[in-house]
């Protein structure tokens, strides 16, 4: 129990130097373990397309070295002394957030992911003044009000890419009231987090139409997702018969288009929910929104509770995300390809067995 007297743990992750995003080795100190902290060894980290945002410096925010990964999980190693949820030895996850203020109004709601004084993972300042590295390390150090317990029987890299990409979807419909059966929800694009709305639509007992930008996905969207419809949003012909049969939209799209096309698919009091990181100012013409009393609203991750609930509704209905695995030294190739959309949906690094200690 507790580490508060030890020094400072050295271990290795693998790092952007510089925006040209490149990962490589790089050897850095842990803070301390306090009484609150839960010291972990990483199992195994998913790469989400906000990796590539922030090692790159898309969202002119980053800094240097940084070690990215937001989706790990791993072993418990050690617990400070006022550790009340973990022992060692258990299996958790963390993900976007590793810190927040505990006074604001988001964070007394328990939606903390709103405090604005929130801490990331990585790319950020710890209250102690280090900055935060992420899960592509060997190790982290982590608050255990950020951690959660990955449930019996899941498997650490299916769970991976739920910290991220399940929670992402599963907090808006739930928060929105989408949560229930009978509903026609629309998921625009079909990467990580899209193919995770796939699943989790499909399990809330929703009618789930893909919208895409081209035909190569109908497949996966059809045949192994268990989508119902599928639409190449080029084709007028089919935009326009999808046209007011909406109850949403998740729109996971994480580059510039325009939203005109996709709110005219949405019914009366329709929702168009962004869920994609972009840098460049989205257009809609406003008649679109009024005519329809649509809503574009945004949702950010999830809570620390929606987390825990949507492990556990994963783990009730069954769902797995559609990950490749690799090892450390391949990141900088599954980066490149997960750039150029050439995956499918989700990697998952294996931290533990790519010899970083």
């Amino acid at each position: 129990m507790g580490g508060q007297g030890e020094a400072e743990r050295v271990i290795t992750g693998w790092a952007a130097k510089d925006p040209s995003g490149f990962l490589s080795p790089y050897s850095f100190s842990l803070r301390k373990i306090g009484e609150e902290d839960v010291y972990i060894k990483v199992l195994c980290c998913g790469i989400c397309h906000t990796d590539i945002h922030q090692i790159k410096n898309e969202l002119r925010m980053s800094g240097y070295p940084m070690v990215p990964g937001h989706e790990l999980v791993g072993e418990v190693v050690e617990v400070g002394s006022g550790v009340s949820k973990f022992r060692k030895g258990d299996r958790v996850g963390v993900g976007l957030i590793v810190g927040c203020c505990r006074s604001c109004i988001p964070c007394q709601q328990e939606e903390e992911q709103y405090c604005s004084k929130k801490i990331w993972t990585y790319n950020d300042v710890y209250t102690d003044g280090k900055p935060t590295q992420g899960g592509f390390a060997s190790h982290m150090v982590v608050d255990q009000k950020f951690v959660v317990k990955i449930p019996d029987g899941m498997a650490s890299e299916q769970a991976a890419p739920l910290l991220c990409a399940g929670v992402t979807v599963y907090s808006p419909l739930k928060h929105f009231g989408l949560n229930k059966s009978g509903l026609r929800g629309g998921i625009l694009g079909l990467g990580g987090v899209g193919h995770m709305g796939v699943k989790i639509a499909k399990a809330m007992g929703h009618h789930v139409t893909v919208i895409s930008s081209s035909d190569k996905k109908r497949g996966e969207a059809l045949d192994h997702l268990g989508a119902d419809e599928f639409v190449v949003s080029s084709n007028a012909e089919k935009m326009q018969e999808l046209a007011d049969s909406l109850d949403y939209i998740i729109d996971t799209v994480p580059v510039f288009h325009p939203l005109d096309p996709y709110l005219a698919l949405l019914r009366l009091n329709g929702k168009l929910i962004l869920n994609g990181v972009i840098n460049t100012p989205l257009q809609f013409v406003t008649p679109m929104v009024m005519l329809g009393r649509r809503s574009i609203t945004g949702s950010f991750i999830g809570s620390m509770k929606e987390t825990e609930e949507m492990l556990e509704f994963c783990k009730e209905k069954g769902l797995k995300s559609q990950i490749e695995i690799v090892k450390m030294d391949y990141i900088n190739q599954a980066m490149e390809r997960l750039e150029k959309n050439n995956v499918r949906y989700r990697f998952v690094v294996d931290v533990a067995g790519s010899n970083l200690d």
